[in-house]
């Protein structure tokens, strides 16, 4: 186990060189990340803190360096098992000190785990949040006291994230008895309304904010629409070149997610995960990816958090997601290790149909709601005989009973007893039933959107300067190397109807969609107005945008288009160059376009293959190009990972637990003689070198000898 640093003053008292050696000495980094140090001082700092940064960035070192550093133990409270059993295997590969508590593990091991944290030889303590409800356990966590209490994806906790969790909501409750530690709410996805409510629902009055880096400049997402019918076989064509791999489809349901799962097999290694399977091959599979000998996971949302593999190539999404926090959280598995990936989003109308079939049913009417509400009264009565007294159908009653729990409509006790609570539940329900409709409606927005795929989702997310930025390598910033939409040149009739657009938006300062599809000469569609905008867009001479109006008082929210600079300079005579979708509005005239099942073509066809397999240099990036190694050192890489991948069956732990693709890498470069040179490696420390050092150099020497 590894001490704590000793701390002149207790809690806030550890200086910049205690905060490095910590780093340094457990964790193998001779660096912070961007934006690290600062929030590590913060927490160590005694202040409550509030921390919003993407997937893949180095969240999860913000409250583990401060928790060593302060010493002590830290609460960690986590929403999933997945989540939990990830980050306390990595924490004890460390050498610390680590026990957690929920609801997959025996009783025995709880027990114990409580027992050395009343001992006060537990460095960290994981807990599902389900279990401060436990009679008796809040108590015990206050007998004695946390150092550091952490939330992570506390998200859930807001009725306004895309994750809500009623038991998340509860912890407010319990963190005065579990004071003076410092609290830091950790996510990837938070709105501006989302950080509020997290800050409020908490208490943390004065909490500092740090809120970072959205935007992932190595991954290339594309939205295509694409009939369901399609998507599978789409799917096999994207994953067929191995440069893909590994990839996590997103499906929207079990059934689906098997099927995929099922015709996936015929093209790399892949398996199914969801909530319905055991938690035994729930966790097969997930260690089976980890270590990489699983290539594909084909999940419904259940699948994600706590994941971190990095090296995914590829994320797919089957299907539309239900809100853009989930999606853009999704999307972030992808590239964690910086070099080039993909996102893909399929959707079609009968997307919007499903969302809205699922928010009829999870938000039901306020009258069902009232009538379970007036079947309540100020005595606790068993939950089952007020279901059977309205003759409700059971689902319908579990989903009223549950938002009035939500909304204070009710009062449930731990033996299922319930009493009428206070009156005022209908506004908050009719507001978060709302919301729900809007998150809903951002997605669609989203997906239909004429702009830069990152930039939009920054903007989301409350960074309005960084949102004004292009990133370079989507389908609207660079169509050529799309892969699920292939492009085409445009044809002599769409150039005509470009122009059209065009010329009807001269001399003016915008018009509503609506108006433009009418105007332009011979008229639009909605739809196709959508395609033959998104083009003008992408070529930079349209600019779409939100607006509004307000009339009789009430705010109307619209879509306008209006002509850019470079669309204002372009005169009649000038030529215009602009790429179309392969299935759009005049895709039936372009040569070798149309296919046996009607005028569209195949989403994955033609020059896509050759696209798909030269997809990672097709991607601009930013990033340090991994190091070329010689003949020699990619032996000893591939010796390496040979090596590793029998500690980590030994360890029964995936193996980039064990040391990253990038430390094998410094290491097969380097050939270290002795553990001198193996710990000064990026990635090695003197855990990890103490521990594997002499193996490794086993390896190493075994390679030049």
């Amino acid at each position: 186990m590894v001490d704590s640093l000793p701390l002149k003053n207790g809690i806030g008292s550890a200086g910049a060189s205690s905060l490095d050696e910590v780093l340094r000495a457990v964790f193998g980094f001779g660096s912070f990340r961007a934006n690290q140090e600062e929030v590590c001082r913060a927490v160590v700092g005694g202040a409550d803190t509030l921390l919003v940064m993407p997937t893949g960035s180095g969240k999860s070192l913000c409250y583990q360096l401060p928790a060593l550093a302060v010493g002590g133990t830290a609460l960690v409270v986590s929403p999933l098992i997945a989540l939990m059993e990830d980050q306390a295997a990595k924490l004890r590969e460390l050498g610390l000190s680590v026990a957690r508590i929920h609801s997959g593990l025996d009783r025995a091991v709880s027990r114990q785990a409580c027992v050395d944290y009343l001992a006060g030889s537990l460095q960290f303590l994981f807990i599902a949040p389900e279990r401060l409800r436990v009679p008796g356990f809040p108590e015990l966590l206050a007998k004695r006291k946390p150092t550091l209490i952490a939330i992570d994806e506390a998200h859930c906790i807001s009725q306004w994230g895309h994750d809500f969790r009623p038991d998340y909501r509860m912890l407010g409750q319990y963190l005065p008895a579990l004071r003076p530690a410092p609290v830091i709410a950790l996510t990837a996805t938070a709105t501006p309304t989302v950080q509020r409510d997290i800050v409020a629902q908490l208490g943390m009055v004065e909490a500092q904010k740090f809120i970072h880096g959205f935007r992932r400049e190595n991954l290339a997402i594309e939205v295509a629409e694409v009939p369901m019918s399609m998507r599978g076989e789409m799917v096999c064509d994207l994953l067929t070149p191995a440069e893909m791999r590994p990839a996590i489809v997103y499906a929207p349901s079990r059934k689906r997610a098997e099927e995929l799962a099922l015709r996936l097999r015929e093209v790399c290694s892949a398996a199914a995960y969801h909530a319905g399977m055991a938690a035994e091959m729930r966790d097969e599979v997930h260690r089976e990816f980890q270590a990489g000998r699983l290539e594909c996971v084909v999940a419904t949302i259940a699948f994600g958090m706590g994941i971190d593999k990095a090296d995914v190539r590829t994320v797919v999404h089957v299907a539309l997601p239900a809100t853009l926090e989930g999606y853009y959280q999704e999307i972030g598995r992808a590239g964690r290790d910086g070099q080039p990936s993909r996102a893909i989003l399929m959707h079609s109308y009968a997307d919007q149909r499903q969302h809205e079939f699922f928010l009829t049913r999870d938000y039901p009417p306020a009258e069902s709601l009232e009538r379970v509400y007036k079947a309540l009264t100020t005595e606790a009565q068993p939950i089952a005989e007020i279901r059977a007294r309205l003759k409700m159908d059971e689902e319908d009653f579990a989903r009223a009973m549950e938002k009035l729990y939500i909304h204070g409509g009710a009062e449930v006790d731990f033996g299922d007893n319930a009493r009428r609570g206070g009156d005022g539940w209908k506004k908050p329900y009719a507001r978060q039933t709302n919301y729900r409709r809007e998150q809903i409606a951002l997605v669609q927005r989203y997906v239909d959107g004429h702009e830069c795929r990152m930039a939009a989702l920054v903007l989301h997310f409350g960074d309005v300067e960084d949102g004004r930025v292009r990133c370079g390598i989507c389908d609207f910033c660079k169509p050529t190397s799309t892969l699920a939409t292939p492009m085409r040149p445009m044809t002599r009739n769409e150039e005509r109807v470009l122009r059209s657009v065009l010329d009807t938006l001269r001399n003016s300062t915008g018009k509503s969609l609506g108006r433009l599809a009418n105007e332009v000469d011979g008229g639009l569609s909605r739809k196709e107005l959508d395609i033959y905008l998104s083009a003008l867009a992408r070529a930079g001479l349209v600019v779409v945008e939100d607006a509004e109006w307000i009339k009789d008082g009430e705010t109307i929210l619209y879509r306008k288009a209006s002509l850019a600079a470079e669309g204002e300079r372009l005169g009649p005579g000038d030529e215009l160059e602009i790429l179309m979708p392969q299935s759009g509005p005049g895709a039936g005239s372009v040569s070798g376009s149309t296919t046996k099942s009607g005028g569209r073509k195949s989403p994955i066809g033609g020059n896509a293959a050759k696209h798909a397999k030269s997809a990672p240099s097709k991607v601009e990036r930013k990033t340090t190009r991994p190091v070329e190694l010689s003949e020699a050192g990619r032996e000893l890489e591939q010796a390496l990972k040979e090596w590793r991948s029998g500690v980590a069956k030994r360890l029964q732990i995936p193996a980039f637990l064990i040391l990253h693709d990038r430390t094998l890498r410094a290491i097969a470069e380097a050939a270290p003689k002795n553990l001198s040179a193996l710990g000064a490696i990026a990635g090695m420390g003197p855990s990890k070198t103490d521990k594997y050092g002499e193996e490794i150099l086993t390896v190493s020497r075994g390679r030049s000898e």
